[in-house]
C-alpha cells in the first residue's frame, strides 16, 4: 500500500510543473457555471420553478456537477496505455514491482487530489460572486451516500479509461472508442443538463447504466433530492464496478501473452 501511496505523492508533486493547466481546468468550470446562470437566468426570468428547480437549486446543482465533472481525469490513462502499447514501451508497467491498473490508480488519486483543491475552491468562489442560496441536504446519511457514489464514479470512469486503453492490445486505433465515450459522457452523466428534464422512459433506461449514478445523481443528493435512489444507485453502481473489473481481468489475461513490446 506505502508504494502506491508515493506513487500519487509523486504524481501530485508532478502537477506543480503544469501551472497552466491547472488554470485551464479551472476556468472550464467557472465557464460552465458561467454558462449557466446567464441561461437559466434567461429562463427562469418568467417562473419561478422548473421540473422542480429553483433558480437558486438549478445553480448549486450545476456548481456540484461541475466540480465532479472536472473531478474526473481519467481520460489520460487511455490515451497513455494505448499509445504505450502501440509504440511498445508498455512494458514499462510490466517490469517494475506494482500492480498496473494500480498504478494508474495511485496516479488518478494524485491528479484529482492537486486538480480538486482548485476546483473546489473555484467552485466555492463562484457561490459569493453570484450570491446563490446553496442548496444542501442536511441529511449525513445523504451526504455520505453522494460522498460514497463519486468514489464509486470515479473508480467506474477509471476503471473505463483503463480497458479502453487495453483494448490497443487488440486493434491497431482506439480513437473511434474513445470519441464515442467522450462524446456521450458528458451528456448522459447530467453534467449539460439535469437528466430530470428528460422523459421518464429515458431516465428509467438510464437507471439501468452506471452513468447515471456518476454526477447526476450524487449532484441531486448533495442539494436534497432524490434520496431514496441513494441506497439502490450504491448498489447498481457497485455491481458495475464489479463486472467491469472483472472484464478487466480476462482482457488482460487473454491479450497480454500476445504483446510482444520491447523497451521501457
Amino acid at each position: 500500500m506505502k508504494k502506491y501511496v508515493e506513487i500519487a505523492k509523486i504524481y501530485i508533486k508532478s502537477q506543480l510543473v503544469w501551472r497552466a493547466d491547472v488554470a485551464f481546468q479551472v476556468l472550464f468550470t467557472v465557464t460552465k457555471i458561467l454558462f449557466a446562470y446567464l441561461l437559466w437566468g434567461i429562463i427562469f426570468k418568467d417562473r419561478t420553478e422548473v421540473a422542480g428547480f429553483t433558480f437558486q437549486s438549478m445553480l448549486s446543482y450545476y456548481i456540484i456537477s461541475s466540480f465532479l465533472s472536472q473531478l474526473d481525469m481519467s481520460d489520460g490513462i487511455s490515451s497513455e496505455v494505448s499509445q504505450r502499447i502501440r509504440n511498445g514501451t508498455f512494458s514499462k508497467y510490466m517490469v517494475i514491482p506494482v500492480n498496473i491498473q494500480k498504478y494508474f490508480m495511485a496516479m488518478e488519486a494524485g491528479v484529482v487530489a492537486y486538480y480538486g483543491v482548485f476546483q473546489f475552491i473555484a467552485a466555492f468562489v463562484w457561490v459569493f460572486i453570484f450570491r446563490i442560496k446553496f442548496a444542501l441536504s442536511h441529511d449525513p446519511l445523504i451526504i455520505l451516500c453522494a460522498f460514497l457514489l463519486i468514489l464509486l464514479g470515479l473508480l467506474f470512469m477509471l476503471q473505463l479509461n483503463y480497458y479502453l486503453g487495453l483494448l490497443a492490445l487488440k486493434y491497431q486505433e482506439i480513437g473511434t472508442f474513445l470519441m464515442i465515450k467522450n462524446n456521450l459522457v458528458a451528456f448522459i452523466t447530467g453534467s449539460i443538463v439535469p437528466l430530470v428534464l428528460l422523459p421518464q422512459g429515458i431516465i428509467s433506461v438510464m437507471k439501468l447504466f452506471p452513468f447515471y449514478y456518476i454526477t447526476y445523481l450524487p449532484s441531486m443528493l448533495l442539494i436534497g433530492r432524490m434520496g431514496e435512489e441513494a441506497v439502490p444507485g450504491l448498489v447498481i453502481i457497485f455491481l458495475w464496478c464489479v463486472m467491469l473489473q472483472a472484464l478487466i481481468i480476462v482482457t488482460w489475461g487473454y491479450y497480454r501473452r500476445k504483446f510482444d513490446g520491447v523497451g521501457i
